[in-house]
């Protein structure tokens, strides 16, 4: 009887897994319909384009994220990477760079400084936790000597209208930023799910001893893992950049919280192994309606902290109860 079992209730817990963070989505969005003078405005299409456009950063850095919590790492850098690409890509604009070379410029800077990470893990057998903490430190510092400790303030361009709110008291047409989220999401759930590249991410966090006696070569596969994460960031930092239309040494403090809590929320494992875009997706989502809502319904800032602090410990939990079944 426990044989037929089984297989029904590993199945059932695939269930689980998908649809817990659409359900928790309409728990948060539930909630805050419960106040009937909150109601009209936050359900109201206007607010959810608002609420799109504010997920998308988070979004994209929860998709690099995502592929390195799968392999078993951690990135504490996003924040000040984001902050540090942002101003790269103001200081470029105001120096009278085209956009076309912009845009890959600033990705590239997140990209070498995930390279930078994962050369640092994978060559010198470092904790992702230290090397990324320090990183913070120096990504700081360095968008803030970049910036000469202030806002950088660029030209209008073509790049303020990738976060644009075009015609804000209606849902459509939404920023181009939400588009190429989307796209890249769609592109990603492909690349851990059909590719050898994404085999051998889930392979490493699963067990990195096995991947290796394996024949995956697991050094080279973590710097390219941080490469392309640091990527997403560099992107996320250009989406800053466009949604401020200026530069700012100072934003994205603690966006690496809300990046982490998005990807564990969405059903990753901090120990590694599993997890997935679309699961990533909706935890950005999540993220987004809880800052959303809170402003909203006129909570104060340090209600939203506590209450994300809560839902971050929450979904640690939920992952170590997971992991307890499944042993």
């Amino acid at each position: 009887m426990g044989n037929t079992h089984s297989p029904t209730r590993a199945r059932m817990r695939q269930v689980l897994n998908v649809l817990g963070p659409f359900l928790g989505l309409l728990v948060v969005i539930g909630f805050f319909s419960l106040n009937p003078e909150v109601r009209p405005y936050f359900l109201s299409g206007a607010n959810f384009k608002v609420i799109l456009s504010q997920t998308v950063i988070v979004a994209v850095g929860a998709l690099g994220m995502t592929m390195i919590i799968v392999s078993g790492g951690i990135d504490l850098s996003v924040g000040s990477v984001v902050a540090l690409t942002s101003v790269v890509a103001a200081v470029l604009l105001r120096q009278e760079w085209i956009p076309l070379l912009v845009i890959p410029l600033t990705v590239l800077v997140g990209g070498f400084i995930g390279f930078i990470n994962g050369v640092t893990i994978a060559g010198l057998r470092m904790m992702p936790f230290i090397v990324t903490l320090g990183m913070m430190g120096i990504a700081r510092g360095t968008a803030k000597w970049l910036a000469g400790n202030q806002t950088v303030n660029c030209p209008d361009s073509p790049v303020n209208d990738i976060m644009a709110l075009h015609q804000p008291m209606q849902l459509l047409p939404l920023p181009p930023g939400v588009w190429i989220a989307s796209g890249l999401a769609i592109l990603m759930v492909l690349v851990l799910r059909q590719t050898v590249f994404g085999r051998y991410i889930f392979a490493i966090g699963s067990n990195e001893a096995t991947a290796r006696l394996c024949g995956i070569r697991v050094q080279r596969q973590k710097v390219l893992i941080y490469t392309l994460g640091g990527f997403f960031f560099g992107l996320a930092g250009l989406m800053q950049m466009s949604r401020l239309a200026q530069g700012d040494p100072s934003v994205a403090v603690g966006l690496e919280l809300d990046v982490i809590a998005a990807v564990v929320i969405g059903g990753a494992s901090l120990s590694g192994g599993t997890g997935s875009i679309l699961g990533s997706m909706i935890g950005a989502l999540i993220m987004g309606v809880l800052r959303n809502g809170s402003n909203m319904s006129d909570w104060p800032n340090y209600m939203q902290e506590i209450i994300i602090g809560i839902v971050i410990i929450l979904a640690v939990a939920l992952d170590r109860l997971r992991q307890r079944r499944a042993s």
